[in-house]
């Protein structure tokens, strides 16, 4: 199933996507739902960022292609975006000003489907409602000049979500890809995390309860590079589908 959440004229909503439309739901993702009659073709709604988090963790240095010659960390490095952040697709990501290099991280995305409080890692995937696309934009300079990543990691628009969410994906076996203009600049399987989803998910609520909608960035591969103004990012993951941002300079 693909759960979107999109705005119709001023009506914001929940749907299930079938084919080229989504049905809009009534009831709660985390809970219990029904299907509405109507559909809307998705050529005319707006895609919103498919939930709206209490919290955004992120997790740096977890595929050994991005360590280059660090070692792998014994536990993840988890790390915090605010929900400020938050764009959907087609949204454009905005360079700030006082940057001088903004990099795009490709990356799966895990949605805390119900509270989560010191689980284990054997039953952290049943706390997931789904996965989608995400994009952890950084700006470098800022994360490797200042002492904390508040402002490289968590600019407005820095943190591109969805097309929507997928359930009943193996979050094991993914494979990942970032275009930029067309072309591939990151490939990978999420069989390649150092700290698996379930990891991440298990080590994080030991030390913070994990709110229904709340999300788990899992890192992202290999060696990024610096977003330009008029490109277009693309994050596709197999199961879910691709988020598409475009790039515009600071207004």
């Amino acid at each position: 199933m693909k759960i979107a959440r999109f705005l119709y004229g001023l009506r914001a909503a929940y749907g299930v996507v079938e084919g080229d439309r989504v049905r809009p739901l009534e009831g709660s993702i985390f809970r219990e739902f029904g299907l509405l009659d109507e559909t809307f073709p998705l050529s005319q709604v707006r895609l919103l960022p498919p939930v709206t988090p209490s919290k955004i963790l992120a997790v740096a240095f977890n595929y050994r292609s991005h360590l280059h010659e660090m070692p792998s960390p014994s536990n993840p490095e988890l790390f915090f975006k605010p929900p400020s952040a938050l764009i959907g697709p087609e949204e454009a990501i905005v360079l700030p000003p006082g940057s001088e290099r903004v990099d795009y991280e490709g990356e799966l995305v895990a949605v805390i489907g119900r509270r989560a409080r010191g689980v284990d890692p054997d039953e952290a995937l049943d706390y997931v409602l789904g996965y989608t696309c995400g994009n952890d934009v950084s700006a470098r300079d800022w994360q490797q000049g200042d002492l904390q990543w508040w402002r490289a990691k968590g600019c407005d628009t820095f943190a591109p979500l969805g097309p929507w969410i997928a359930t009943d994906l193996d979050p094991t076996n993914l494979e990942l890809r970032t275009r930029i203009n067309g072309q591939e600049v990151q490939s990978t399987n999420t069989a390649l995390l150092i700290h698996d989803v379930a990891h991440l998910i298990s080590f994080a609520s030991q030390v913070m309860t994990l709110e229904p909608g709340d999300l788990v960035f899992s890192g992202t591969p290999g060696t990024t590079a610096a977003l330009q103004k008029g490109d277009v990012v693309e994050v596709e993951i197999s199961g879910i589908g691709v988020l598409r941002n475009p790039v515009q300079g600071a207004t």
